[in-house]
């Protein structure tokens, strides 16, 4: 016979004490209105550094949903990751003891918390959530529209800019769109003419299109250039581009593998100057050596034969691959560069062309095309040195 004996109502258990807390009534729960600030202040991205993967959105369906944890700095038990400290938050689930993180950032800094410590996470955590603050500060007239132009250099593929690359770099400003244009050329072999042929078709036309897009679609009038490409590529490319709408260049840094211009260091001084008098007052060659030096001898003889030879290089110091870390020297650069085709002008009169001989960094390049008024400079004859090839070739004509 089955018992009406009514069973016990079970205890209600109280609610949890964090061990060795001084705050009784604390739950691993945390309270929507803190859950909603961190998503806010973490923009919906991984705060570990260097991951910032976007976590409302699966990473390859792009299906929505939340693919969040939510971490304690200091841990909830006393026991757990960083929990063993004598100053303990006293409410251990405070935004400021939070991070907003992807599952495997989630597991590294719990697994191997000597690695990550409190201090650490925390200065993570700032320095994601100023940069998010930045970003989403920025009124409209602070968008940009990214333009990566990529292709092989020296036989070896160049990668991606990635768009947290991107924001990083032009910060103040932001991208207008996520991915920007990426100019790929990569897939064209780069050896021999046909790479040229190929690759400046390619390139003025999508130039014409992001332009036009941006412009029209996007309703910027800013272009942030990425350059990653063999220098008459470059060159060609900021020809093409001119004037036609405000662009700030950027460089990548060896030493840091980052975009971003460093405001740190001493200005660039540059240097114009001639090498060597030539008998033909109408054959001038013009070396950019600011990488690394440029052997005239070595340059090609039947270009040589009777040409004045002008150069421009870094004043004081010896031509080396770091040089170029402000965005101001960059600007210096371009004045340099646009006063020398002048002083060249008025000294050889009006050319036909000029032999061009660069050994620069990638915006340097850029620059070199851009600074070319059609009317009154003369083609440029680009050449390039490849080691494949044996020395500089001629490789393409601008300003034509």
């Amino acid at each position: 016979m089955r018992s009406t004996k009514p069973t016990a109502k079970p205890k209600a258990s109280p609610k949890a004490k964090t061990p060795d807390s001084p705050v009784i009534g604390v739950t691993r729960k945390i309270k929507p209105p803190v859950q909603l600030l961190l998503f806010v202040k973490a923009g919906g991205r991984c705060e570990f550094d260097g991951c910032n993967k976007y976590l409302i959105e699966h990473h390859l369906t792009h299906k929505r949903g939340n693919f969040a944890q939510m971490a304690h700095v200091v841990a909830f038990s006393k026991k757990g990751p960083r929990g063993n400290v004598t100053d303990r938050p006293e409410n251990i689930n405070d935004i400021d003891n939070l991070m907003l993180l992807c599952h495997r950032c989630h597991k590294l800094i719990d697994d191997s918390p000597d690695e990550h410590p409190r201090e650490v996470l925390e200065a993570y955590k700032k320095a994601h959530e100023d940069r998010v603050f930045l970003l989403t500060g920025t009124s409209p007239d602070r968008q940009t529209t990214a333009v990566v132009i990529r292709a092989k250099i020296g036989g070896k593929t160049t990668r991606k800019v990635t768009p947290a690359e991107i924001n990083t770099s032009v910060a103040p400003r932001y991208s207008a769109t996520r991915e920007g244009f990426d100019i790929d050329l990569n897939s064209i072999p780069d050896v021999g003419p046909a790479f040229y042929e190929i690759a400046e078709k390619k390139v003025r036309h999508d130039l014409e299109r992001v332009v036009a897009t941006t412009m029209a679609e996007d309703h910027t009038d800013h272009l942030s250039i990425f350059p990653l490409a063999p220098m008459p590529i470059l060159i060609l490319a900021g020809n093409i581009l001119g004037d036609k709408i405000t662009s700030d260049l950027y460089q990548k840094h060896r030493d840091t593998e980052d975009w971003k211009w460093k405001a740190d260091g001493e200005p660039v001084r540059y240097k114009f100057h001639v090498l060597r008098n030539g008998k033909d007052r109408k054959k001038v060659a013009l070396l950019i050596s600011l990488s690394g030096t440029i052997d005239v001898d070595a340059l090609p003889a039947d270009v040589m034969t009777d040409a004045t030879v002008y150069e421009i290089t870094l004043d004081g110091v010896d031509p080396h691959l770091g040089f170029l870390r402000r965005k101001d020297d960059l600007e210096n650069f371009r004045e340099v560069y646009q006063r020398s085709l002048r002083a060249i002008g008025t000294k050889h009169g009006k050319l036909d062309s000029l032999h061009l001989f660069p050994v620069a960094p990638a915006p340097i390049a850029f620059t070199c095309g851009r600074g070319l008024m059609p009317m009154a400079d003369p083609t440029i004859l680009v050449y390039d040195v490849d080691k494949r090839l044996g020395g500089f070739t001629k490789i393409l004509e601008v300003n034509n």
